[in-house]
């Protein structure tokens, strides 16, 4: 008889676990009922929801489960984010989403990877799990459609910064590699066409003309880049029923607290995130120590920089900005008096550790009220300047 007929292994409430490797033209399916039962593999197209369905009923018939046996599954967060999520809820299936970092490998230097053996692996965590075993794995939090819509512009205007500053240093490159060095600002093309090479010859033309459409696509960027801003500050100014919105408002009244810390702060981690201590906010921004002890060894790894990359980033940054504009907060003090006589990679060491304690200050004051000891407020009002520059045109 084959092994997934045999009912012994088969527990008193069965439940049918289902894990799925997600691909971009092929979903793998796997499929058991117990740690010990081999499990049933099976492969549709991606995407293919009613395909997914007629498979979890062929599964059930396979290991004598009734049709309405409970179904759990689980899938690695990744690519196809979290519409598969909703749609397995709405079908009544519980899901976990997994967070791929926290899956156990082979420690072996040259390991086999296959759709099949993930999804194998998934499956066996997928069981150890729902019987009780709460390292098996860490699980994401799935936003709600909403909350996922929220962090789209940020998002966009990071993206569109970073392209615009690639556009910027391609000019510029280009430039230093015929010896001419000049402002990329509005003015850029009356400049290019008085620039002289060390010989005193004009660049040549195809190299112009290449500048010339590489600024036209920047100028495109800073046009976009300037309507978003405004779209922030209008939603910042005039929304009245948005709660991520008051929660950026009441940091902003903290100097050194700008619009892109508050929008990203509340859209990434405030808004909607389930904080219970100060551990898992410094694992969400990846600012958590990684020792490494091993016999005789030991020392430290430095930060994990599992998290948010984008508010890791941003915190580092206000951290700089807290010393300056924040001289007499208890933060800037600690600082002071901690890394202030040391070198300067003392100093780099210190500011991460600042980042951390801000973020935790941050969180404490907006569920408390309570700004940071000895911090400075001022009108939230105050920073909703949107300047209609764009950075070339300021650097004019």
């Amino acid at each position: 008889m084959n092994a997934t007929h045999e009912s012994h292994s088969i527990p008193a409430k069965a439940v049918l676990y289902m894990a799925l490797e997600l691909g971009e033209r092929k979903w793998k399916l796997g499929f058991t009922v117990a740690p010990a039962q081999p499990p049933r593999l099976r492969e549709i197209a991606a995407r293919d929801l009613i395909a997914l369905a007629v498979e979890i009923r062929l599964a059930k018939q396979r290991f004598g489960l009734p049709e309405d046996a409970t179904v759990a599954s689980c899938y690695e967060a990744g690519r196809d984010g979290f519409w598969v999520h909703r749609a397995l809820l709405a079908r009544g299936i519980d899901n976990r989403v997994v967070d791929s970092s926290s899956i156990e490998v082979n420690r072996r230097k040259r390991r086999a990877k296959t759709d099949r053996l993930d999804a194998e692996q998934l499956l066996k965590l997928l069981v150890r799990s729902q019987n009780g075993e709460r390292r098996a794995w860490s699980e994401v939090r799935v936003p709600s459609e909403d909350e996922e819509n929220a962090r789209q512009l940020h998002r966009e205007l990071q993206q569109l910064k970073e392209e615009q500053t690639a556009h910027t240093n391609r000019i510029k490159g280009l430039l230093t590699s015929y010896g001419i060095s000049m402002a990329v600002d509005r003015r850029f093309p009356q400049r290019l066409e008085a620039a002289r090479t060390w010989n005193g010859q004009r660049l040549p033309e195809d190299l112009s003309q290449r500048l010339l459409r590489e600024f036209a696509r920047m100028q495109q960027l800073n046009g976009q880049i300037r309507h978003l801003e405004r779209e922030r500050v209008r939603r910042l100014r005039d929304e009245e029923q948005d709660q991520g919105i008051q929660q950026m408002r009441q940091l902003l009244r903290l100097r050194a607290i700008g619009p892109n810390m508050a929008w990203l702060a509340v859209r990434e981690v405030f808004g909607w995130r389930q904080i219970n201590n100060r551990r898992q906010l410094a694992s969400l921004a990846g600012l958590t120590p990684t020792p490494y002890a091993s016999g005789g060894e030991s020392r430290d790894q430095g930060i994990s920089k599992a998290g948010n990359r984008r508010l890791r980033a941003l915190l580092i940054e206000i951290a700089w900005r807290w010393l300056l504009y924040q001289p007499g907060s208890a933060l800037s003090q600690w600082f002071w008096q901690r890394f202030g006589h040391g070198s300067k990679r003392l100093r780099r060491i210190g500011i991460v550790a600042l980042a951390r304690k801000l973020l935790v200050a941050l969180w404490k004051y907006l569920r408390s009220g309570l700004p940071p000891e000895g911090a400075e407020l001022v009108d939230w009002r105050g920073k909703l300047r949107c300047d209609t520059l764009s950075l070339t045109e300021r650097a004019a």
